[in-house]
């Protein structure tokens, strides 16, 4: 049985200690109160009950929320941070695979998968310059990558299990 007192518990604590803040009126906290923050309440939320309650299913939504919460956070304020969401969400996502493969032992080959698209998205650019004799057959392939993805989706819908 899953203990069903933990997510609840964490989201009335979270937006509770939000709230106080935010009523208090204490200037350190003012870059906090936003709506990123919000998701890191609710994705914090997710990874208790994940793994407190054993819910393995909650670790992939909370690694979605807590990353994608702390992306927005991050993206305009420090300058390393890559401002590429989609590729930032691929790697979060494949993060959140990668968490929840540990717990299950399920979940490894779509982990890796959103890894390979969270390089190839983040570091495109890059890895065009350093195989820039294949640049005009990549740009073809980069042009038309979706269609690729689409007839894997395909394959895997229709693919008779054994």
């Amino acid at each position: 049985m899953k203990n069903q007192q933990i997510f609840p518990g964490i989201i009335l604590i979270g937006f509770g200690a939000y709230f106080l803040l935010q009523q208090s009126g204490i200037t350190i906290f003012q870059t906090f109160f936003t709506w990123p923050t919000l998701l890191i309440i609710v994705g914090t939320a997710f990874l208790g009950q994940g793994y407190s309650a054993n819910d393995s299913e909650a670790i992939l939504p909370g690694v979605i929320l807590v990353g994608f919460g702390l992306h927005f956070h991050f993206v305009g304020n420090v300058t390393f941070w890559p401002n590429n969401n989609i590729g930032m969400l691929f790697l979060i996502i494949s993060l959140g695979f990668f968490l929840r493969f540990q717990k299950t032992s399920s979940g490894l080959f779509q982990a890796f998968l959103f890894l390979i698209l969270a390089v190839l998205l983040l570091y495109y650019d890059k890895i065009a310059n350093y195989l820039e004799f294949v640049q005009n057959g990549m740009s073809l392939v980069w042009k038309f990558w979706p269609v690729l993805l689409i007839l894997i989706g395909i394959y895997f819908l229709f693919k008779k299990k054994k």
